[in-house]
């Protein structure tokens, strides 16, 4: 009977999916509810209901403790993995309620987990082993805990088919935001930030995502080392108070990474306090205060960014806009840095496409589980040198 319904879901004219993002900065669990027409080229989504329920400072805490480190506590990472699936349910469930919204009208609920250690082979270096990630959030729990289909853990086909599990926004952006007209870069500022390259033309070949670098993740983790009870750096208050230090802008930018070419994935096992400690000392800038390393790191988010996109734009005639999602798009700081590279009128983001810029990763994963219920695939088919492949694994609620 289960595949019967899921089989009835993928010929059904439109299909109402909530999909689920939480990211490495750990604000707190984005919840979209979509609806969909169709599939691969011809897919259509529309954002119906969207919301951000923010994570308290134990669960925040907990995140943190096994996240991005290359020795942690079995014991809490299972129960974590557990807890999570069954915690996410209950805040569909929550949302579902608020929005008055009968559950049994959902079709797919398409959860991105949480990653806690991302391991491409570049970084790893381990011998005999190959690109590797790890998202928790188990989704039989979240399928049972909703009574409603689901489908999660979908990096792991990517990195089976021979990717590296990140960033998968591309198949997203191809299908929802490809133009004939202009080229468009879909830069998403996360913990880490990454961009798609959409030539115009919809040139399926020339298509393809990279990581940048460091988005928000290290600005985060020195706030939350420095300054008590925070998070992060609300409206760059700190950094604009600060100086940009050159010599450690110098340091940090001075990694084998950002010479590497396209495309590439990194995260927070890279650019961490670490990171940032070790390009202080070699920059001999220890005595640098506070305001100062923000403002430097804000520079260093931005001028990474900007250079990916440099690079990727040289050569390539004609008009381009980048178009920006993600919680860095709110550092007012980085959009201004941002904005003297290419130009404010050059700037915008996905709320010129309609899609709200807080819930497209969302978004993206309830497109993924359409595609996986509803698209058509090729053997052998690419969208530039990634597989166009189904992902997501699939957890019924009986």
């Amino acid at each position: 009977m289960n595949i019967e319904k899921l089989y009835k879901i993928s010929l059904q004219p439109a299909r109402t999916i909530v999909g689920l993002m939480s990211g490495t900065s750990f604000d707190g669990l984005d919840i979209a509810l979509c609806e969909f027409r169709g599939s691969d080229l011809h897919t259509e989504a529309r954002l119906v209901r969207f919301k951000t329920v923010p994570y308290d400072s134990r669960f925040k805490e907990e995140l943190k403790s096994v996240f991005s480190k290359t020795t942690a506590n079995l014991q809490t990472i299972t129960l974590l993995n557990a807890y999570i699936g069954r915690f996410f349910g209950r805040l569909v469930l929550e949302a579902l309620h608020d929005w008055s919204i009968d559950p049994s009208s959902v079709d797919l609920v398409a959860s991105h987990g949480q990653t806690i250690f991302h391991a491409p082979k570049w970084l790893h270096r381990e011998e005999g082993y190959a690109n590797a990630t790890l998202q928790i959030g188990d989704g039989d729990h979240l399928a049972v805990e909703t009574g409603i289909i689901t489908l999660s853990d979908f990096r792991q086909k990517q990195i089976a088919a021979g990717g590296e599990g990140a960033p998968l926004a591309m198949y997203g952006d191809m299908l929802m935001f490809s133009s004939d007209t202009e080229t468009r870069i879909m830069l998403n500022i996360g913990g880490i930030a990454n961009f798609t390259f959409l030539p115009a033309g919809r040139k399926t070949e020339e298509i393809f995502s990279t990581d940048t670098g460091p988005g928000n993740t290290l600005i985060d983790q020195f706030v939350q080392a420095r300054v008590p009870g925070a998070y992060y750096d609300k409206d760059a208050g700190l950094a604009s108070s600060g100086t940009v230090n050159r010599p450690l802008l110098n340091a940090l930018l001075d990694h084998p990474f950002f010479d590497a070419g396209f495309p590439k994935t990194t995260g927070p096992e890279l650019f961490n306090l670490s990171y940032l400690n070790l390009a202080l000392e070699r920059s001999g800038q220890q005595d640098t205060g506070s305001a100062d390393i923000l403002a430097t790191l804000t520079l260093f988010a931005a001028e990474t960014i900007a250079r990916a996109i440099s690079d990727t734009l040289r050569n390539k005639p004609g008009p381009f806009r980048i178009y920006l999602s993600g919680g860095g798009m709110h550092n007012p700081l980085l959009i201004h840095h941002l904005a003297s590279h290419f130009g404010k009128q050059a700037l915008a983001t996905t709320a010129a496409l309609g899609i709200d810029p807080d819930a497209k990763e969302a978004v993206l994963f309830a497109l993924l589980a359409n595609q996986a219920v509803a698209g058509r695939y090729h053997a052998g088919e690419t969208v530039g040198r990634a597989p166009f492949i189904s992902m997501g694994k699939v957890s019924f609620p009986d």
